[in-house]
């Protein structure tokens, strides 16, 4: 299971959980060793499968930082906070993350869109 390193320590990603809000985007920063590259790219592919079966998921898209940063960032559109907390649960999901690998670090945090005038639609 990759360790898990919350981006707010004071909202944590298990009371963001508890926050019912609709369309919510997951954003989850992971880190790891240049070795480990391969073995967490099974591992993301293999828990992407399973969420992208679930009710209320709607996309994702795994993107690597640039250069010799092994730094990914994984970005999942769902419908709601509900959707998600059920699909973060799932005892199959649960189970696959013992194949990330040990230098794996995971910052998960969710997200609504926010209006700015002239900018940008919620």
């Amino acid at each position: 299971m990759p360790q898990m390193r919350p981006l707010d320590p004071a909202f944590p990603i298990e009371r963001q959980l508890a926050v019912d809000a609709k369309a919510v985007v997951l954003v989850n920063l992971f880190t790891l060793d240049a070795a480990d590259e391969e073995t967490f790219l099974k591992a993301w592919q293999d828990d992407a499968a399973i969420m992208k079966r679930q009710p209320g998921f709607i996309s994702t898209q795994l993107h690597r930082a640039l250069g010799d940063s092994p730094a990914y960032l994984n970005y999942a559109v769902w419908e709601s906070t509900a959707a998600f907390r059920t699909a973060f649960a799932n005892p199959e999901f649960r189970a696959k993350l013992s194949a990330y690998p040990a230098s794996a670090v995971a910052s998960p945090h969710l997200f609504q869109k926010v209006a700015v005038p002239g900018v940008c639609v919620a």
